[in-house]
């Protein structure tokens, strides 16, 4: 008992719900080490007791918490609850400003009219106790779509051109923004994460497990587009071709020879062209724009930077490095000294300045195409342990410990996704200025920001070191103030929110998710009456708050569905946990279960048995829904029978290295898919029917002439 109470002042589990009847105790083991990870004793009874004793002690002197949070237009601005009569009460702005309350000395009251923004809060006791706390001031909700929008979700390396270099780039999606809101009226173009990778090679192709989420990766950069490309000294000209050439062939590999795609192959390229554009002396007004840039991102570009030029002299595993170098301070020292690693940080700024410009010319060719919304892009839920912000950020993240699931229905083993988690009251002590570093960085060309595992807000699942993942137990963060930073950076970015709220969610989460205007994801499987016998939603009956999709990049595709291929994917590979034909039976017959449902309201005129027109089918009932935003998952447009990722493998599966590809198996590229009947009947199905439902945007335009079938 006395060590469930340890846990609970600091957010750890002792136990946890499954299931509605069905409680789970944590093994104390886990209990203890989580505890350790958080500088907590509790390895024996004497330990614990003289740790809660410290704590206990330590909340009853403490006049506030670490954390407060007001929200806009909703509460008077009223003091925490506790404070002794007497007590003065300062805010500090953000801006430097200092505010103090005009009212009655013997109550304590906040500043009127507080503005938005990160503040300190103080507050001096009679007994002259003093306190300190972060005050956040954000508005009621989170800033939503300015219409009922349709457009696309892609996994931007797997949608290649004909002037990629192996895997799709920021020149593509610029492209496919374009041509989605000119031809289609498509109102948003959503993304994987764009997160810096962590370096060398074979390096891990999941854009879910990066090495920063702060920056972007330069790999995604189109060279060509470049202004310093041009200007090459013409004696290296020859050099250039060859990398030209190399990337080329690279293309070809993935789009004729049917190779997957090569992310190493792709960087080392672009690498090298890189290098070559770095000797180019930038322009007065270039090099005054770079150093705007260098001055804005400050300390955590240095940082980010410094770890990347580290990383290629001694590899990227932070922790085998010299001792002098295992921190980013003391490494400082060590680069000013060594004018080589000093000028591969300054490339490495130079690369993410670049990455930037190309991430803002996306977002406003999508904007000047019409969308409304625009790019959106995609928060992963963690970092790799060995990257770049868990170098830089030591004392933020838990040690020994690692985010994942529990056992559930789908996995009874649980999953452990080898990245470390924040510590939620690091955060705190810091202000949360990681997390928001991580928010306004993302935000900054974005007009929505899809948040993964948006659960993990609230709670995070740490498995320690050495425990398999059903042995771990939920670390509680502060929701209240992760949610009001989210909605107030999103605020000051103008940008809409989307949480990805799939999966085991506890009760609660989805409603104050959704009283602070973050909208949900809504995938259309997973969509029916489970307390009612199962039976798939009726259009009108699915929440307006959310991204409709018929699937995603974790699940099968559309066609895959309809023909089953994804029943014997996972046979192949050893996945399915019952029969072969049991299995096949039991997904043809919730497949014909949608299916009848969508004859019976009308939305497969065509009948069934064409896919396409059965594809079709999917998002006429998609566009029924009241869902604030629809979205299409790209390979769905040309037929693709291949997930882009299969959880539950590593290497018996090409994860992230799959090329967009028609039924055949066959790549299709950007222009290709452009001119496809096949897509253009399926975006302008959806085009229109969200427009007779009332959405924004502008009807799809009849076929470019000369389109073929994919």
């Amino acid at each position: 008992m006395t060590l469930a109470r340890l846990a609970a002042l600091h957010g750890v589990a002792t136990e946890y719900a499954p299931s509605a009847g069905v409680t789970v105790t944590v093994p104390e083991a886990t209990v203890v080490a989580v505890l350790r990870a958080l500088d907590v004793d509790a390895s024996t009874p004497e330990a614990v007791a003289a740790a809660l004793g410290e704590a206990e002690r330590a909340g009853r002197e403490r006049l506030l918490p670490p954390t407060l949070v007001r929200w806009r237009g909703e509460e008077p601005p009223g003091p925490p609850d506790g404070l002794p009569p007497g007590t003065r009460i300062t805010v500090t702005t953000e801006d430097g400003q200092t505010l103090t309350a005009p009212g009655r000395p013997d109550e304590p009251e906040l500043p009127p009219d507080l503005p938005l923004g990160v503040h300190r809060l103080t507050a001096e006791a009679p007994d002259g106790r003093r306190s300190t706390s972060t005050l956040v001031v954000a508005p009621a909700r989170a800033p939503q779509p300015p219409a009922r929008v349709h457009g696309l979700l892609v996994q931007l390396y797997s949608l290649l051109s004909a002037r990629s270099w192996g895997m799709g780039d920021l020149g593509d999606l610029r492209e496919l923004a374009d041509w989605a809101g000119r031809t289609h009226g498509a109102g948003f173009v959503q993304v994987n994460p764009l997160h810096a990778a962590v370096p060398g090679a074979p390096s891990d192709p999941s854009p879910y497990r990066p090495s920063s989420r702060r920056f972007p990766d330069p790999v995604h950069l189109r060279i060509e587009d470049l202004p310093e490309y041009a200007y090459v000294d013409p004696a290296r000209q020859g050099e250039l071709d060859r990398i030209l050439g190399d990337a080329a062939e690279q293309r070809e590999r993935v789009l004729g020879k049917g190779a997957l795609i090569d992310r190493d192959a792709v960087w080392d390229a672009k690498r090298r062209a890189l290098e070559l554009i770095h000797t180019v002396e930038l322009g007065p007004g270039r090099r005054a724009a770079y150093r705007d840039f260098l001055a804005e991102r400050g300390r955590a570009l240095e940082d980010h930077a410094t770890y990347q030029a580290l990383a290629e002299r001694h590899g990227h595993q932070w922790r085998r490095w010299p001792e002098e170098l295992r921190r980013p301070r003391t490494a400082e020292a060590a680069v000013r000294a060594d004018a080589e690693l000093a000028e591969r940080v300054d490339f490495h700024c130079r690369l993410a300045w670049l990455t930037d410009g190309q991430l803002a010319d996306a977002a406003r060719t999508a904007r000047q195409a019409g969308m409304p919304v625009g790019i959106v892009h995609d928060l992963a839920v963690g970092v790799h342990p060995d990257g770049s912000d868990a170098w830089a950020q030591q004392h933020v993240f838990a040690a020994g410990m690692s985010v994942g699931a529990p056992p559930d229905a789908f996995n009874a083993r649980g999953q452990d996704w080898g990245l470390p988690p924040w510590r939620p009251d690091a955060l705190a002590a810091e202000g949360y200025a990681p997390y928001r570093g991580v928010l306004r960085e993302l935000l900054r060309h974005a007009g929505a920001l899809r948040i993964d595992h948006v659960m993990g807000l609230f709670r995070l699942w740490w498995v320690p070191e050495g425990l398999e993942p059903t042995e771990g137990t939920y670390v509680r963060y502060d929701s209240e103030a992760m949610l009001a930073l989210l909605v107030l950076e999103a605020h000051r970015a103008g940008a809409a929110v989307v949480g990805e709220d799939l999966g085991t969610v506890e009760p609660g989460v989805r409603e104050a998710l959704a009283r602070r205007g973050v909208l949900g994801t809504s995938v259309l499987w997973f969509e029916r009456d489970w307390t009612g016998g199962g039976r798939p939603l009726a259009p009108e009956e699915w929440r307006t708050g959310c991204v409709a999709t018929v699937t995603t990049h974790d699940l099968p595709s559309t066609a895959a569905r309809l023909t089953g291929d994804h029943v014997t994917l996972r046979h192949r590979l050893g996945l399915l946990t019952g029969d072969l034909e049991r299995e096949r039976g039991r997904d043809g017959a919730e497949t014909a279960d949608w299916l009848a449902v969508l004859q019976r309201l009308g939305f497969l005129p065509e009948g069934p048995g064409d896919e396409a027109a059965e594809v079709r089918a999917f998002h006429r009932f998609l566009a029924a829904t009241p869902a604030r935003m629809v979205g299409v998952w790209l390979p769905d447009a040309v037929g693709d029978r291949r997930p882009q990722n299969l959880p539950g493998t590593w290497d018996q599966y090409p994860n992230w290295r799959l090329p967009v590809a028609g039924p055949d198996g066959q790549p299709v590229t950007l222009e290709q898919l452009a001119a496809s009947p096949r897509a253009h009947d399926l975006l302008r199905t959806v085009a229109e029917r969200v427009a007779e439902a009332g959405g924004g945007g502008v009807r799809a335009r009849t076929a470019p002439p000369g389109a073929r079938s994919v």
